[in-house]
């Protein structure tokens, strides 16, 4: 049996997002199972680095799988290429080492988020990006993301099920640029938790609008109430840019 590390790139604007569920096909993990367990001719099951949500897309996005197949990286590679759907890409396939997962193995992921900030519109990158037209203070959003990062309890910014312990995680750092009409965010850290990146995202946006002010975001990690954070901002703007081993 080998264990494989393929990265894929897939645009999320159709997909339920990454993780197979019972009730839809229509997942990038449901996808690409049903693929390879039909070109290896045997039941594969694969492992995501990170669980997008529906509608999130992904630069670089490290599976790992196992399987017992004779067939070289590049014959398997070329075939996925083939038959997976154009919004899926295959971007490159090697054998990993055995206890390689490509989850429980990453120790760092960074996500992009895009906001175009204009009234301007912005037809041909609608699919990937949230359109935020009021003014933003750059500045403000800046300093609150500064207090963002560190190792904290991001349970108030998380719509995933609490449990004791599980929702501390290091933030690394976020930037914050604008380009031309663009801002855009960028987390990276050692996890993300179910809808966090785009509830930070939501927060800061409102601070930048002058809804908050950069020092509420000491008093949400406080609280550690979801209610107390921003809105969750929409998932056409998230991206997974990268996986760190």
């Amino acid at each position: 049996m080998r264990n494989f590390k393929l990265t894929l790139c897939y645009d999320g604007s159709r997909y339920r997002g990454w993780q197979k569920q019972g009730n839809t096909p229509n997942t990038v993990q449901g996808k690409l199972e049903t693929l390879l367990s039909r070109l290896l001719e045997q039941s594969v099951e694969v492992h995501g680095a990170g669980r997008t949500d529906a509608g999130v897309h992904a630069r670089a996005q490290t599976v790992s799988f196992r399987a017992d197949t004779s067939l070289d990286c590049g014959e398997l590679l070329k075939a996925l290429r083939a038959y997976l759907p154009e919004d899926i890409g295959a971007l490159s396939l090697e054998e990993a080492a055995p206890n390689f997962h490509a989850r429980l193995s990453a120790k760092e992921k960074t996500y992009i988020y895009r906001v175009w900030n204009s009234e301007t519109p912005c037809v041909f990158e609608r699919k990937y990006v949230y359109v935020f037209p009021s003014a933003l203070d750059m500045d403000a959003m800046r300093r609150a993301a500064g207090l963002l990062c560190g190792r904290r309890d991001f349970a108030a910014f998380s719509t995933g099920k609490k449990r004791e312990g599980r929702s501390v995680r290091t933030l690394r750092s976020i930037s914050t640029e604008r380009l031309g009409d663009e801002v855009r965010l960028t987390f990276t850290g050692d996890g993300f938790m179910y809808n966090q990146v785009r509830i930070m995202t939501g927060t800061l946006l409102e601070i930048g609008r002058g809804d908050r002010s950069p020092e509420d975001i000491e008093r949400i990690f406080a609280s550690a109430s979801r209610a107390e954070a921003g809105f969750t901002a929409p998932a056409r703007g998230l991206c997974l840019w990268s996986v760190e081993y």
